[in-house]
């Protein structure tokens, strides 16, 4: 679990209620929740999975890989996705248009040298993840047939690796970097920075008023704590699947 937990009056289609980034709940115990603390209070039947449990990733099952989304084509895709769907609210490419979106991420500005410095510099430690140079042109969507500049993300580690910690730190480091070029939609489009961070100061603390004032990542999972100790201590009650 991850993450700032949804201000009601940020809600949308996208997230109509509170509920952090990384909730860790499987779609019938998420019914189960609302059901209760939305007072929805409908005549609801969860059956549960025979022989699953919670540390199972789908790999685990042994079943066929179903895209839930075009653009998520494979479970590591689906791993980064938590984070890596920030980026549809910026100027930066999350991939799509490769065959590997969200793993993939850049733009022609960048320079993932002088990235990865700062983030050294900075002592921004990103577990459980390699942040491999890549270069990639977009068929399709952002950036299309021009050369993109970026990384892929390979997890290393699913217990430890934190997508939406990782792609906060590396929003603020580019932002950072790169003022003049690095940019957030601007709306109407199919989903807005603030609601995909769930509050707008999200997006206001890593958008600095000058280079070198952002927010370090860590602040950030700092101040979302308190809030996300008190959701886990309710989540337990919807829970259905052992460790």
């Amino acid at each position: 679990m991850e993450g700032n937990l949804l201000r009601p009056e940020w809600a949308s289609f996208v997230g109509p209620y509170p509920l952090p980034m990384r909730h860790g709940f499987s779609l019938g115990e998420l019914a189960r929740y609302y059901n209760v603390t939305q007072a929805i209070n409908c005549d609801l039947t969860v059956i549960p999975a025979a022989g699953w449990r919670r540390g199972d990733y789908h790999d685990a099952t042994g079943l066929p890989w179903v895209l839930p989304s075009p653009n998520l084509p494979t479970l590591s895709a689906a791993i980064v996705y938590p984070g890596q769907v920030l980026l549809e609210g910026t100027n930066l490419s999350e991939g799509r248009g490769t065959t590997r979106p969200f793993e993939l991420f850049g733009a022609p500005f960048l320079e993932p040298g002088r990235i990865l410095d700062r983030l050294k510099e900075k002592a921004i430690e990103l577990p459980g993840v390699i942040l491999r140079t890549a270069c990639f042109e977009p068929t399709f969507h952002k950036f299309a047939g021009e050369l993109c500049r970026g990384f892929q993300l390979h997890v290393t580690d699913r217990r430890t690796f934190k997508p939406y910690f990782t792609t906060l730190a590396l929003l603020s480091v580019i932002r950072e970097l790169y003022p003049e070029q690095f940019a957030w939609r601007q709306p109407p489009y199919e989903y807005e920075t603030e609601r995909l961070a769930h509050r707008p100061p999200h997006r206001r603390r890593c958008d600095p008023p000058g280079p070198g004032n952002g927010l370090i990542a860590a602040e950030l999972e700092a101040a979302w704590q308190e809030d996300l100790n008190r959701f886990m201590e309710v989540r337990r009650k919807f829970l259905l699947y052992p460790e």
